[in-house]
C-alpha cells in the first residue's frame, strides 16, 4: 500500500531508489569487503538508503548503478577520514593529559603502597582525634573538620571565642605529638 512518503518500491519510487533495492545486496557485500565488518556495511548501506531517498525526484540519473557505488564509496571515505580524526583527535587529548617517560605512560596517581601508607596515617588521625578530650575533640571538629569559624564554634559549644582557641591550640598540640610516635 502506497503511502505519500513514496515507500521504497512504492510507485512513487525514483529510479535511484529501484535501482538501490534491485542492488542493495550487491552494495552491502561491496561495502562489507572494504570494512571487513558485515555489520559496519549495514549501517552504511542504511545512511546510503537515506541519501538516495535525499535526492531530488526530479534529478535525471542516467546511470543509477554506477552512482550508487560511487556514493557508497564516498560514504566509506566519510567513515574513515572520521575515524581518522577521531584518533588524532584522541591522541591529542592523551598527549595533553597523560605524562609520557620513554614513550610508556605514566599514571598520576600514587603508588600502592604510598595510598596504603595515607591511609594508615588518616586511619591513625581519626583515632588521635577520637583520643581527644570531649571538649578538645568537639572544638577541634567543629573548627578543623566542618569548617566552622571560631566565633561558630564558640556560639554552637556556648563557650567564649578564647576558650575555643585554647581548645583547638591544644588539641594541634597533642595530635601532633601522638602522630610523631
Amino acid at each position: 500500500m502506497a503511502t505519500s512518503g513514496s515507500p521504497p518500491g512504492g510507485a512513487g519510487a525514483t529510479p535511484l531508489t529501484l535501482a538501490f533495492l534491485e542492488k542493495r545486496e550487491s552494495l552491502l557485500l561491496f561495502l562489507a569487503a572494504r570494512t571487513r565488518s558485515m555489520a559496519a556495511a549495514e549501517d552504511l548501506v542504511q545512511e546510503l538508503y537515506l541519501k538516495v531517498a535525499a535526492v531530488d525526484p526530479q534529478t535525471d540519473v542516467r546511470s543509477p548503478a554506477p552512482l550508487l557505488y560511487r556514493m557508497a564509496a564516498n560514504l566509506l571515505i566519510d567513515q574513515v577520514r572520521s575515524a581518522q580524526r577521531d584518533g588524532r583527535r584522541n591522541a591529542e587529548w592523551r598527549s595533553q593529559t597523560h605524562v609520557t617517560l620513554g614513550g610508556e605512560d605514566v599514571v598520576a596517581e600514587p603508588a600502592a603502597d604510598d595510598q596504603l601508607i595515607a591511609k594508615d596515617r588518616a586511619r591513625q588521625l581519626a583515632d588521635a582525634v577520637e583520643a581527644l578530650p570531649p571538649q578538645m575533640g568537639r572544638a577541634f571538629r567543629l573548627h578543623k573538620l566542618e569548617g566552622k569559624s571560631q566565633t561558630e564554634t564558640a556560639e554552637v559549644m556556648k563557650i567564649s571565642r578564647k576558650m575555643v582557641e585554647q581548645h583547638i591550640a591544644a588539641a594541634i598540640r597533642h595530635l601532633t605529638q601522638k602522630l610523631r610516635s
